[in-house]
This record gives structure tokens, C-alpha cells and sequence, in this order.
């Protein structure tokens, strides 16, 4: 590891995290905006009053303000694959581009095709028509996220491929594995179902400001019973799924589930925590705490981890120093395998181009027999492959507390409007405009636990982050650091700006 520089590789991974949470900004309010239009619109389709009419062609301006922002930081998430990943653009091409070009052929020429007609053609086509463009809007949306969903969770559990040695890529064996892969199930419902969420705060919060305002009140109560209804089913399915997610973690990235739980000794009833301090100082395999204080719910852990009471949860001492007993090999032996596959594939390159081809035969069973392993030969400690545990932890329980008042806020907000009495409750609307910035807390929260919970790998268990990095100096990664934090503000500042604008206009008419 001594030729690789880390500082470029940790200025690669901040620049990538600066345009995936920036993008994920736009991303899930899009997904949850998009239907919450179309449910407004089939109101108005079923009803044929020109209130609902107006209620949403005014949510549908805003979401297409949204829609505008998030196509182009999508776009220059797209190019750094190019430009400060492109040994993983070359190792994985063949199947990271499947789902990418799927999507843009089918999702995002739906979205294209028909979002014109469903922002512009109120007066041009029918009414049916109309509402069909805007549903298919709705759903090219969110099947834009499933394929771009499938190529992240394949990141997350490799499935349906196999490795070329001959040209060191990993080459699609089954796209439907791919697309059937449990993680990839798991991660879209539960992201799609918390983009839902955020939509449905987002109209709250908006629709408590013009109670606070005294404007369109009729409109926001109307715009609030809705997309609370629309916020609780929401909820509900965001804690089905989060529990679907972490189960499918649990069983195929177990440091993942270790990290989210800042368990270091695994056993069986393992409990689950409820509120904690992370030792920040605690090392796998020292004797210090792990947690400075903690509350933890007895056994609960071994039943949402595995299905079954008193299970057996690996902690990360497990993981990292190895437990003959329940079947778990060190991470040293690991790495020693994986040393052994890159040895062996090293070999059975030479001996091809010598045409040695029993060398290469031999060399070639070798490395089958390792290449499970492959990713761990380029690490030179077992320790390096945890990753951040209290940045994980925070990250997931602050996720999960949200998550759980989100649902109080939104059946909050149903009883004032069944009381008739929501625009006297000065201090909840208040909370209410604020709701939406818990809404995407949350959100970040979930996204650096998908992703931060996975390091140090770039593919689980095959291709450490550092290795799928590009040949860049760290001068030049800093500079384009710097340029597209430049671009992501002016462009926060344009997308702020002018919802702000919008908002205040209000309604058509009024």
C-alpha cells in the first residue's frame, strides 16, 4: 500500500460524499412529490372542482423546481465514476451499467416523455390524459431510483456475476439476480417508502406556514389532510422496511449490523440499543467499554438480527479476530486468502502470455479457490476493515428515533383537523415548518449508514475503495472539490431561492 496515496483517496471518497448527499437532497422528495401530485390530480379528476385544480398545479411547480435541480447534480455524480473512479468504472462496467442504462431507456424517457405534457398541457389534452402523464411521471420517477438502487445494493452484496481473470473485470452472469437480489428489494422499499415521508412533511410544513400566515387555508388544510394520511401509511411502511433492511444486512454485511449497534462482543440474546454513547476510543479486541453510557433492550437484537429468539449475533470482535465456534473465519485468514488469489491471478496472467498452460491451469484452480477473498489481499490489517462505528451508530439511531415521531407528528396534525381547530394550534404548526429539516436529517442519517456502514469497501468483500480509485493527483481532486461545492451552494442557493418565491406567490389566481 505504500505507492498508494491515501489523501487523494480520502479527498476521492469527500467529493463523492459531497455530490451523493447533496443529490440526496432532491432524490427522495422527488419520489414521494411526484405521487402525492398525482394522488392531488386524481382528486380533482374524481371531483372536478377547480380548488383541487389549483392545489395541484401548485405542489406540481414546486416539485418540478425540485426535479430540475436534482437531474443536474445527478448528472455530476455520474461523471465522477469517470474521473475519480475509474478502476471501478473498468472493473464493474459491464454489469454497474446495466441497471444505469436501463434506467436512463425506460425510467428517466418516461419521466422526459411525458412530464411536459402533464406541466404544460393542462389546456392542450384531456383530462384523463392529462392525470395518466402525471402518474407516469410519478412511476418513471421512482423506477428511475430502482435501477439506480439495484446498482448501489449490488455494491452492497455482489450477486450474479462472476470474475474474468483473463480480463480483471467482473462481468454479469444473471441480470436477474441482480435485479431480484435482496438487498436491492430491501433498499428500494424502504428508500421509496421514506421518500414518501419526506414529500408528505414537505407539504405539511408548507401548508402550517400559510395557516401561520393566514393565506389559503382552505387549500393548506385540504393539502394537510392528504398528505398526513399519505405521511402515516408512509411511516408505517419506512419502519417494515427499515426492519427488512437491517435483517438483510444482519445477514450479508454483519459489521454493517456490528457498526449500527456498536456491538464488539457478539452472543446469543443479544440486546439492542436503545440510547448510546460510543466509546470513540474503543478498539476490536481491547478491554475498554463500549459504550461510555448505554440503555439496551434485552435479547431483542438476536430476534430482529436473525428471526430467531436467542440467536447467535456477531459482534465485531467476531468478525475481525474470528469465532471457530459459530463457523466465522478471522480477518487475517482472510486477507491471507485474498493475498493468495491476487498471487495466483498474477501468475496465471504470466503463464498465459507464455503460453505455460499448465501453470496457468494450476494457477488458475488457485485462484478459484481464493477468490472469494480477493478484496482482503490488499489490506495490510485486519482493524482497517471496520469502519467508523460512532459516525454508523449515530447515524442509524438518529435515524430510527425520527423515524418512530414522524408517524406522532402526521395522526398530531389529523386530530387538530378533526377537532377543527389546526389553525389555532399556533406552536404546532410552528413545529410543523420545521418538521421537514428532521424529515431530511433522517434521510442523510439513513444514507451515510448505507454507505459509510459498508467501508472500506467499494464492492463488499472484492474491491476495497482505494484500489478502485483513478491515478489523480490529490492537487487536482482538491480542486474539484472545491469547484463542485462551489456549484452545489450557487445551486442550493437557485433551488431555495426560488421555491421561496414560489411559495410566496402561492396559489394561481390568488
Amino acid at each position: 500500500m505504500g505507492h498508494i496515496d491515501l489523501a487523494q483517496v480520502d479527498w476521492a471518497r469527500a467529493q463523492f460524499a459531497l455530490t451523493a448527499m447533496y443529490h440526496w437532497i432532491f432524490v427522495p422528495l422527488t419520489l414521494g412529490l411526484s405521487i402525492l401530485v398525482a394522488f392531488f390530480e386524481t382528486i380533482y379528476y374524481k371531483t372536478g372542482k377547480e380548488e383541487w385544480k389549483k392545489i395541484t398545479r401548485f405542489w406540481m411547480t414546486l416539485f418540478a423546481i425540485n426535479f430540475a435541480i436534482g437531474v443536474a447534480t445527478g448528472i455530476i455524480m455520474e461523471f465522477e465514476f469517470g474521473t475519480n473512479w475509474s478502476n471501478y468504472s473498468w472493473m464493474v462496467g459491464d454489469i454497474f451499467g446495466a441497471p444505469l442504462a436501463a434506467e436512463g431507456l425506460f425510467a428517466f424517457f418516461l419521466e422526459t416523455t411525458f412530464f411536459a405534457v402533464m406541466f404544460f398541457g393542462w389546456d392542450r389534452v384531456s383530462k384523463k390524459f392529462h392525470l395518466l402523464s402525471t402518474w407516469l411521471v410519478a412511476i418513471g420517477t421512482n423506477l428511475s431510483a430502482l435501477w439506480i438502487l439495484v446498482a448501489n445494493a449490488w455494491m452492497q452484496h455482489p450477486v450474479g456475476m462472476f470474475f474474468n481473470p483473463d480480463t480483471a473485470r467482473f462481468e454479469m452472469k444473471s441480470f436477474w439476480e441482480i435485479l431480484g437480489s435482496p438487498v436491492a428489494v430491501s433498499h428500494f422499499v424502504h428508500t421509496t417508502s421514506s421518500g414518501f415521508l419526506l414529500a408528505a412533511l414537505f407539504v405539511v410544513s408548507i401548508s402550517s406556514w400559510f395557516l401561520l400566515k393566514k393565506r389559503h387555508q382552505e387549500m393548506a388544510k385540504k393539502s394537510i389532510a392528504v398528505a398526513a394520511v399519505f405521511g402515516v401509511i408512509a411511516a408505517s411502511f419506512v419502519g417494515l422496511t427499515g426492519d427488512e433492511s437491517a435483517y438483510t444486512a444482519a445477514q450479508v454485511q454483519p459489521m454493517k449490523l456490528a457498526a449500527m449497534e456498536g456491538l464488539y462482543q457478539g452472543g446469543y440474546n443479544a440486546d439492542m440499543v436503545a440510547i448510546g454513547i460510543p466509546n470513540p476510543a474503543k478498539k476490536p479486541g481491547d478491554m475498554q467499554n463500549e459504550f461510555k453510557a448505554v440503555v439496551k433492550v434485552p435479547a431483542v437484537l438476536s430476534i430482529l438480527a436473525n428471526r430467531k429468539i436467542g440467536s447467535f449475533v456477531p459482534g465485531i470482535d467476531d468478525l475481525v479476530f474470528g469465532n471457530r465456534k459459530q463457523g466465522i473465519i478471522s480477518a487475517a485468514e482472510k486477507i491471507e486468502a485474498g493475498k493468495r488469489a491476487i498471487a495466483s491471478l498474477a501468475i496465471y496472467k504470466t503463464a498465459r502470455k507464455k503460453g505455460q498452460d499448465g501453470v496457468a491451469a494450476g494457477a488458475l484452480k488457485d485462484f478459484r479457490e481464493n477468490q472469494h477473498y480477493l478484496g482482503y489481499g490488499y489490506f495490510a490489517k485486519a482493524e482497517d476493515l471496520v469502519p467508523n462505528v460512532p459516525l454508523v451508530f449515530y447515524s442509524f439511531h438518529i435515524m430510527v428515533a425520527l423515524g418512530t415521531l414522524f408517524p406522532v407528528i402526521f395522526i398530531g396534525f389529523l386530530l387538530f383537523l378533526y377537532k377543527k381547530n389546526l389553525a389555532q394550534q399556533k406552536w404546532f404548526l410552528r413545529f410543523g415548518c420545521w418538521s421537514l429539516f428532521l424529515g431530511y436529517l433522517a434521510q442523510q442519517s439513513g444514507w451515510i449508514v448505507a454507505e459509510v456502514g459498508r467501508q472500506p469497501w467499494a464492492i463488499q468483500d472484492l474491491l476495497p475503495v482505494f484500489v478502485a480509485r483513478s491515478n489523480l493527483t490529490t492537487g487536482t481532486v482538491q480542486t474539484t472539490f472545491f469547484m463542485f461545492a462551489l456549484v452545489f451552494v450557487v445551486l442550493l442557493i437557485a433551488e431555495v431561492s426560488i421555491m421561496l418565491k414560489q411559495i410566496k406567490i402561492g396559489l394561481e389566481g390568488e
